[in-house]
């Protein structure tokens, strides 16, 4: 089991307020994107406590010997974790009010994957045919869309596509969504921002990740955004067994 990361500026950007992180849990892959939002430096930081804290907080909470129904609410009870960190300090500072982070996590298995998000950074599966969306988006369009007001064509240029229904750290609580998914042989997974996903189309994400080897795929899937204009901070984790 492999993986391979990245993150870069964009463009169009004074900071980077994206946060990527993969580390080994034994033979097991943990991996976390975060894209920050918030005034000044707030959204820089919303997007570094969010991993740090959730980091630590699956770490102290995981052992080899947890079922699949306890690594899923671990992973709730570590991004509740980074929520509340968040949330305080944005009350604590009138520099930070409305920092806040969206949170995409996968944690990697022999036979299993558990994924967990919060906001619109995605969860992809990456099969033989194309990339196959895990996560929906926590933002007006996607709303509106489920709520049968636009059609699909117009949730992708709607001009609320980017305004979020869910963040870490806006609210006291959060609302988690999770899946999970086993395997017998292999998997293969994307986890990006929307400086990715929401310039560039799925068909042509994974063109790139046809014609890139592994260990370039996540260089070579930034460079995809920034050839379509790098109007954000663009960040990717890809996990293949």
């Amino acid at each position: 089991m492999r993986f391979r990361f990245g993150t870069d500026i964009g463009l169009r950007r004074e900071e980077n307020q994206d946060a990527v992180r993969c580390e080994y849990f034994g033979h097991n892959i943990l991996a976390v994107v975060c894209d920050g939002m918030g005034g000044e430096r707030a959204g820089k930081e919303a997007s570094s406590i969010a991993i740090n804290e959730f980091f630590q907080r699956f770490a102290d909470g995981y052992s080899e010997s947890l079922g699949e129904d306890d690594i899923r609410k671990l992973l709730i009870s570590s991004i509740s974790a980074a929520n509340s960190v968040i949330y305080t300090r944005a009350r604590l500072d009138f520099k930070n009010f409305g920092m806040g982070t969206t949170c995409v996590v996968a944690f990697v298995t022999a036979d299993t994957a558990f994924i967990a998000n919060v906001g619109d950074s995605r969860a992809y599966l990456i099969t033989e045919s194309g990339l196959c969306p895990i996560t929906t988006d926590h933002n007006v369009a996607s709303l509106l869309y489920e709520q049968g007001k636009i059609t699909e064509a117009e949730m992708a240029v709607h001009p609320q596509k980017h305004m979020l229904t869910r963040a870490v750290g806006v609210e006291k609580t959060v609302l988690t969504d999770t899946f999970i998914l086993t395997y017998e042989d292999k998997i293969s997974l994307l986890l990006c921002s929307d400086g990715l996903s929401g310039y560039c189309s799925d068909e042509e994400i994974y063109d790139v990740l046809s014609d890139s080897d592994f260990d370039s795929a996540a260089e070579s899937l930034i460079q995809l955004a920034l050839n379509k204009g790098g109007r954000d901070n663009v960040t990717v984790a890809v996990i293949s067994e």
